[in-house]
C-alpha cells in the first residue's frame, strides 16, 4: 500500500512508510517490565485468542492476563497485509501501555503479518506470535501427507508457507491447506452440530481420511474450541488423524521466556491484604477482558468459551 492509499483506522489517518519511520525509535524506547506482579497481554481480532489464554493459564495459573480483542476490526483473516500490520501495532502499543511484562500476538492472520514489525518496533519487549502446528505435525506424520485448517491471511502468510518450505518440502510431506469461512462463525453460534457447517467438516474429515492425511494441524485460534467435535467424528469413524493446535507450545513459550528473564509471578503474600483476602486468597481476576466494541452477544460468548470458572473482569 502506498502513501497515497491511506487506511482510516479509529478516526486517525496512517501513513505506513511515515509510521515505520516517525514511530520505531518511540516504539524502541519501551523496555520490558521488569515487575513479576505485571500482566501477561494477550491480542486477537476477536475472542478466538481465548483459547490461547487458557493453554497458557492453566501452564501459568499464578499469573494474571490482559485479553485485548479488536472486536471493532474483526475478522482479520479478510483484511490486507498492511491493514493488519496497522491493527496489530495499535494493539500492542495499547498493551505495552497497560505495563505487560510479555505479549502474546494471540491470532494467526496478525502473526502472519506483523509479528516481524512489532519485533522491530518494540525491540525491547518480549512478544510472541503464533505459527500454525504444522513443524510437529510434519515430524510425527508417516503417511507423508497433513492438512492445516486456517484462514486464507494464515495460508497465504510468510510464516506458514516458510514451514512448508523450510521442513515439509524436505521431509518429502504433502501440506494440503483449508480454508472454510463459516468455521468461525459456527464457533461463535456455539457450535451446533446440526448446522450444514458441522456437516461440511464431517464430510472435510472423511475427505482427509480418504487422501492419506494422518496429522491436522488447527491453524486458527478459534478452532481449538472445536476440537471435541473433532476428536470425538474421528473416534467414532475410527479415523487415523491425530487433531494439533499451537495453544500448549505458545504456552511453553511464554513460561520459558518468564522464567529465562525473571519473570514468573510469585505466590501473593498474605500480608498483601490490597489483593488478598485474610487467608491469603488471591482476589485479583485473573483475566481483564477488553474490547475495542461491545455488544451483549459479545459478553455472552466470552462466557460460553471460558465457562463458569474463570474469574473475568470486563472493560469496554
Amino acid at each position: 500500500m502506498s502513501i497515497a492509499e491511506n487506511k482510516v483506522i479509529n478516526d486517525v489517518t496512517i501513513q505506513p512508510a511515515a509510521f515505520n519511520t516517525i514511530y520505531t525509535a518511540a516504539f524502541s524506547e519501551i523496555v520490558i517490565n521488569r515487575d513479576r506482579s505485571a500482566p501477561i497481554g494477550l491480542f486477537d481480532s476477536g475472542v478466538g485468542g481465548l483459547s490461547v489464554y487458557l493453554h497458557v493459564a492453566q501452564q501459568l495459573p499464578a499469573e494474571r492476563y490482559i485479553y485485548y480483542a479488536d472486536t471493532l476490526h474483526v475478522p482479520y483473516g479478510d483484511r490486507d497485509s498492511q491493514e493488519i500490520e496497522v491493527l496489530t501495532l495499535i494493539a500492542v502499543e495499547w498493551l505495552s501501555q497497560q505495563g505487560c511484562k510479555l505479549i502474546v500476538i494471540a491470532c494467526n492472520s496478525a502473526s502472519a503479518y506483523a509479528l516481524d514489525a512489532a519485533r522491530r518496533c518494540y525491540p525491547q519487549l518480549l512478544i510472541v506470535g503464533l505459527v500454525p502446528a504444522l513443524k510437529p505435525a510434519v515430524l510425527a506424520s508417516k503417511s507423508g501427507h497433513v492438512a492445516v485448517l486456517a484462514t486464507k491471511a494464515t495460508l497465504n502468510g510468510t510464516l506458514l508457507n516458510q514451514v512448508i518450505e523450510n521442513i515439509a518440502q524436505p521431509n518429502q510431506t504433502t501440506v494440503t491447506k483449508y480454508f472454510d469461512p463459516q468455521l468461525v462463525p459456527w464457533v461463535e453460534a456455539g457450535m451446533p452440530e446440526n448446522s450444514e457447517t458441522a456437516q461440511r467438516l464431517r464430510q472435510q474429515l472423511t475427505e482427509f481420511a480418504r487422501n492419506g492425511v494422518d496429522q491436522l494441524v488447527l491453524g486458527c485460534t478459534h478452532y481449538p474450541f472445536f476440537k471435541p467435535f473433532l476428536l470425538q467424528e474421528i473416534k467414532e469413524r475410527q479415523l487415523s488423524i491425530q487433531v494439533i493446535d499451537s495453544g500448549q507450545a505458545i504456552a511453553e513459550r511464554v513460561k520459558e521466556l518468564l522464567i529465562k528473564n525473571q519473570l514468573m509471578a510469585l505466590p501473593v503474600s498474605n500480608t498483601d491484604s490490597e489483593s488478598s483476602d485474610s487467608k491469603g486468597t488471591d482476589l485479583r481476576p485473573s483475566l481483564i477482558f477488553y474490547a475495542s466494541k461491545y455488544d451483549d452477544r459479545l459478553g455472552m460468548l466470552i462466557q460460553r468459551l471460558l465457562g463458569n470458572k474463570i474469574r473475568l473482569q470486563q472493560h469496554f
